[in-house]
C-alpha cells in the first residue's frame, strides 16, 4: 500500500502523499518520528489511498486504436500488418506497421524527435526575440519540472511537452528562454517571458497546474 517511506528533516507531522505524476504512495515522517506508529496510521488509510488513486489519470498506452493527445490535437494509434517500423503522419492519424510488440517504443521516440525538433526551433525563435544564446537544447522526462535552464546556457524539456497545447509549450519555451537573462523569478523576468510571448503566460501556468500530471500517464499501460 505505502510505497516510499520519506523521514523529512522539516516535517512536523505525518502525512501520506500520492503523487499525480506516478500514482506513487509516500508516507512523509519527521525525521525523529517512530516508524512503526506511522506505518499504523497509514494502513488504516487505506480507503482515503484507495479513493485518491481511482482518481488518478487513466493510463493511454501507446497502443493500436489509442488515441494520445499532440499539440493542438489528438493522434489516433493506427497499426497494419506489415514490415514497415517507420512511422507516418497523416492528419489525424499515426499510421504504424511492423512488429506491434516493439510499437510502443516506436511510438515514444517518434514524439522525443517531434520534440526535440519543435523545441529546438521555439527555442531558437525565443532567444531571438531575447537576444541571447542557448548553448544546446534537450530533452528528458522530468516527473517535477517541464523546463530547465543551465547558467552554462543549456535548455533541458520535458519531452511530454509535445502532448501539451501549443499556447502551454510555447509558454515555457519563452519561461525557460528569459532565464538566460535573469537567473530568478523576480518581476523583471515575468515581464520579459510576457514579453517574449506576447501575452500573459498565466494560463499556461493554470493548464499544467490542472492537467500537467495526466501527460505523465501518456505512454503508460497501467
Amino acid at each position: 500500500m505505502i510505497d516510499q517511506v520519506i523521514r523529512h528533516p522539516t516535517a512536523r507531522r505525518i502525512r501520506l502523499v500520492i503523487d499525480p505524476a506516478t500514482g506513487t504512495t509516500r508516507l512523509v515522517i519527521p525525521r525523529r518520528a517512530a516508524l512503526k506508529p506511522a506505518l499504523a496510521w497509514a494502513q488504516g488509510k487505506g480507503e482515503w489511498i484507495a479513493a485518491q488513486r481511482a482518481a488518478l489519470p487513466a493510463p493511454r498506452p501507446f497502443a493500436p486504436d489509442v488515441t494520445i493527445p499532440f499539440g493542438d490535437t489528438e493522434l489516433t494509434i493506427r497499426w497494419t500488418e506489415g514490415r514497415s517500423r517507420l512511422l507516418r503522419r497523416e492528419g489525424d492519424v499515426l499510421h504504424a506497421s511492423g512488429p506491434v510488440e516493439t510499437l510502443p517504443r516506436r511510438v515514444a521516440l517518434w514524439l522525443h524527435r517531434q520534440a526535440l525538433d519543435l523545441l529546438t526551433q521555439e527555442t531558437a525563435e525565443f532567444a531571438a526575440k531575447a537576444g541571447v544564446t542557448v548553448n544546446r537544447v534537450a530533452i528528458g522526462d522530468a516527473k517535477a519540472r517541464w523546463g530547465s535552464c543551465a547558467s552554462h546556457g543549456a535548455i533541458r524539456y520535458s519531452w511530454r511537452l509535445i502532448l501539451a497545447p501549443g499556447f502551454v509549450r510555447r509558454a515555457t519555451v519563452a519561461h525557460e528562454v528569459a532565464h538566460r537573462v535573469h537567473m530568478n523569478h523576480a518581476p523583471a523576468f515575468h515581464a520579459l517571458v510576457a514579453a517574449l510571448l506576447g501575452e500573459d503566460p498565466a494560463p499556461a501556468t493554470a493548464w499544467l497546474r490542472r492537467h500537467g500530471a495526466a501527460l505523465h500517464w501518456v505512454g503508460r499501460s497501467s
